[in-house]
């Protein structure tokens, strides 16, 4: 078995590792991604995603978990200075154990698994890489079939996004698409093959509340940007919007928090295979 290889210079391979923290046009040429923390990395090993290499910390002794993960994992492994495990771990003053290069999936809408328990979110030019990564741990909590993500907006592979994944990102699939034609015609094929599916809008306007909704059908739901809600054209694709109500001074919801409560209302019915009360007329 050939010996690890040692990276201690800020050399060429450093470069490119670091670059994955901080280019996104970097990481979309090259397909990789850094994975940060400790469940992120166990859950990309337990899932079988490809990697691409493991990096170690060189000095540091390492647990039981960062040997038994180096010995399971059939990648390149490089053994970091501390210096630099600490710059790519983002943690001044504690390098992390190890970290993992992974390779990026392919954007295809067929990789979100389909049918009569479709549920899929859809995030419309997101804006941020930490509401993307919240949005796929609630879809990952509550049952959700994947996240896609269209139009302009942060990158789901994004340090920030993997860590707010909290390893859900190597669970639930998630796909960028250039916009809503895309997902539409997706829809229309689902369509013709005979699932059912509704596309459902959020937004603090809605016509109807979320909770008078039946969610036990197939759903795409879609959650508008952070601060101009949703396009004119996903507006028009929906066929309701709907709202969730709320008090206080606050005036609405941020994109991750509103997902959320639509997959946890979405998952509560499911699971009890109830459906709302009829709306009668005032």
């Amino acid at each position: 078995m050939p010996r690890d290889l040692r990276v201690s210079s800020r050399n060429a391979l450093y470069q490119q590792w670091r670059s994955l923290l901080t280019n996104r046009t970097k990481r979309r040429r090259l397909g990789q991604f850094l994975v940060q923390g400790v469940r992120p990395v166990t859950l990309a090993v337990e899932r079988g995603w490809p990697l691409h290499a493991v990096l170690y910390c060189a000095s540091r002794r390492l647990s039981k978990w960062a040997q038994g993960l180096l010995e399971e994992v059939d990648a390149p492994h490089f053994a970091v200075a501390q210096e630099l495990m600490e710059e790519l771990g983002a943690q001044q003053g504690s390098a992390p154990e190890v970290l993992v290069v992974a390779k990026m999936p392919p954007d295809d809408l067929s990789r979100v698994p389909t049918g009569p328990d479709l549920l899929t979110v859809v995030l419309d030019r997101p804006g941020s890489p930490g509401n993307i990564g919240t949005v796929v741990r609630s879809a990952d909590a509550f049952g959700a079939s994947g996240v896609v993500l269209t139009g302009h907006g942060a990158d789901p592979y994004d340090p920030q996004a993997v860590r707010a994944s909290t390893g859900s990102l190597f669970a639930v699939p998630v796909v960028r698409v250039p916009g809503h034609r895309e997902v539409i015609a997706w829809v229309g094929a689902l369509r013709q093959a005979g699932v059912r599916v509704r596309v459902i809008g959020t937004d603090e306007g809605g016509e109807v509340e979320v909770a008078d909704l039946d969610w036990g059908q197939p759903t795409l739901v879609v959650v508008g940007n952070e601060s101009r809600g949703l396009s004119s054209a996903w507006r028009a694709a929906c066929e309701q919007v709907t709202r969730i109500p709320i008090g206080g001074a606050a005036s609405s919801l941020n994109a991750s928090l509103a997902a959320t409560v639509v997959l946890y209302e979405a998952a509560w019915q499911r699971r009890r295979g109830t459906r709302p009360l009829p709306v009668l007329p005032a």
